[in-house]
């Protein structure tokens, strides 16, 4: 498994998610996209996952609090507990036996993150 997170300013497009997507994966392609929770039901994130056909994670405040990520933030570690919501997201999504292969890759418009990451445990269900 393969996961996308994303981290996204309010009023993002989904431009401005394909565009940290398609930064962040070089020649991999995600099985899963990630988020928090309170962003998964955005309308650039559900169009996204809908344009690439696949399954969506919100994940909760808790999944994403004191995930260790190599990008530091500390805006976003104030806010949400970690210093980068979508290397957080890849990460839990993707399982406890899960590396990053991608750090965030930001969109042009800085709107947007994306990172991705892999599960390295095999059958790993999100």
């Amino acid at each position: 498994m393969i996961v996308a997170g994303f981290g996204f300013r309010r009023g993002a497009s989904d431009a401005s998610l394909r565009d940290a997507y398609d930064k962040a994966r070089a020649s991999n392609h995600a099985t899963h996209l990630a988020t928090a929770a309170d962003k998964a039901e955005a309308p650039a994130f559900k169009v996204l996952a809908e344009a690439l056909n696949l399954p969506a994670i919100a994940l909760t405040p808790a999944a994403l609090t004191d995930t260790d990520t190599p990008t530091q933030s500390p805006r976003v570690q104030a806010e949400r507990g970690t210093g980068s919501v979508a290397e957080a997201s890849a990460l839990a999504a993707a399982g406890s036996a899960a590396r990053l292969i991608s750090p965030r890759m930001i969109s042009t418009d800085r709107m947007a993150s994306c990172a991705l990451a892999v599960s390295l445990t095999e059958g790993q269900d999100p």
